[in-house]
């Protein structure tokens, strides 16, 4: 309700008697109902005002709550209906002339107050357009010699591009030539990809992947997301990195792997068991990948498994048992990320301690959670506000490589 800056922000007393009703809720509804019932306490001390007459900001936000609605209405909506209330608030203003913009992250609610003839709109601060964001690769054309020059030199210095931190430039020539590097924006040029490692018998396949296993295998950057549809590789290399860095190269303590435990379709009901066993249907498509790699690297893919599974260094756990946690040195891999809203995705990647790095991978196309949508989910979200930073890499992948059956289905169904 701060995020309006130069607005008159009107809050139906209708909301805040919903908000009533869960505030004694154990879960996360109770616990944000509380939220905005404490903020709105501070407002008054924080503001001038009072939430009657309306608290100014010092953004120029006026917060007031509106007791009034229109109640001789002509609709067929009924006023026992909460949402019908709320727009009914809405068209009294509107009838006494006040400019009125109704805002809701309800799709019926914002049809019904078109309807009524009130401008509608969602809630936007929490977005950022999928159709636009940043891809983390590049492809530019330009000089044979310039790329003669980058295989000589191991740095290349283009003028007149501008590039993201950590973006990866796909280089072309007319003369059919071709490189691949990544842009430091510490000193302002191209450098080469890491030598790819041996990665537990699975190799890139692709561009993409390469520049995909270059992020996963550097260090420094310490935040990095994949995104791409099915069977383009994502938690496949994000595991393998992983298994390296911390069985071959013992750079982290652990391999931390979670997945929001929302079903595809009709769910199956209550899992019997301890957590590991109720979590063990959940991780599946995890131990699938954990046993392609270990058929990958060696003869004895069993005695493989069971010693990667024995060695205690790879911990499967729920997104809902991650906060309060402190998880230093890790190496933190989040499946289907694009299922967790922005405030889910914080709390996850405020977890990481010194010397840990975290890995979201998933495909905002897909969503399960019916709250989110491609715009506003959590991966989409950390995408679009650390694409600016040096510490965070990102890769779009595009070309599914699991199978040919897998490849068409994606492009036509």
């Amino acid at each position: 309700m701060t995020k309006f800056a130069q607005h008159h922000v009107v809050i139906p007393v209708t909301v805040l008697e919903e908000l009533d009703k869960m505030k004694r809720l154990p879960n996360d509804l109770g616990k944000n109902s509380r939220a905005v019932f404490r903020l709105l306490d501070s407002l008054p001390s924080i503001g001038k005002g009072d939430l009657h007459r309306g608290v100014h900001l010092e953004s120029g936000t006026t917060v007031r709550i509106q007791l009034e609605m229109k109640m001789d209405s002509s609709t067929e909506l009924s006023l026992a209906v909460n949402d019908n209330r709320i727009l009914m608030t809405a068209l009294y203003l509107h009838e006494k002339g006040e400019k009125v913009i109704f805002v809701s992250k309800d799709f019926a609610a914002r049809i019904k107050a078109e309807a009524l003839g009130l401008k509608a709109q969602d809630y936007e601060n929490l977005k950022y357009a999928f159709e636009t964001i940043y891809k983390g690769i590049k492809r530019i054309e330009t000089t044979k010699q310039e790329i003669d020059l980058f295989y000589k030199d191991s740095t290349l210095v283009l003028p007149g591009v501008t590039c993201h931190p950590n973006e990866y430039l796909v280089m072309t020539s007319p003369e059919n030539s071709s490189a691949v590097g990544k842009y430091d924006l510490q000193n302002q040029m191209v450098q080469p990809l890491l030598k790819t490692p041996h990665l537990w018998g699975i190799k890139p396949r692709n561009v993409e992947q390469r520049c995909a296993v270059d992020l996963l295998m550097r260090d420094d950057i310490k935040l990095v997301t994949l995104i791409g549809q099915a069977g383009t590789g994502k938690t496949l290399l994000a595991l393998a990195c992983g298994l390296r860095k911390v069985f071959d190269e013992n750079l982290y303590s652990r391999i931390l792997v979670s997945r929001p435990v929302i079903p595809l379709g009709r769910d199956i009901g209550y899992l019997p068991g301890t957590k590991e066993e109720k979590l063990f249907n959940w991780m599946q498509p995890i131990y699938d990948n954990l046993e392609f790699l270990c058929e990958s690297h060696g003869h004895h893919s069993d005695e493989t498994l069971q010693w990667v599974m024995e060695s205690k260094k790879i911990e499967m756990e729920a997104v809902t048992y991650i906060r309060g946690r402190s998880l230093p040195k890790m190496y933190i891999i989040v499946d289907e990320a694009q299922n967790l809203t922005p405030h889910e995705v914080k709390t996850i990647i405020s977890r990481a301690g010194e010397g840990t790095k975290v890995i979201l991978t998933g495909d905002p196309t897909q969503i399960d959670n019916p709250y989110l949508d491609k715009d506003s989910n959590g991966l989409t979200f950390a995408i679009g506000k650390f694409s600016s930073y040096k510490i965070y890499g990102h890769v779009y992948l595009e070309k599914t490589e699991r199978s040919e059956l897998a490849a068409l289905a994606a492009e036509i169904l």
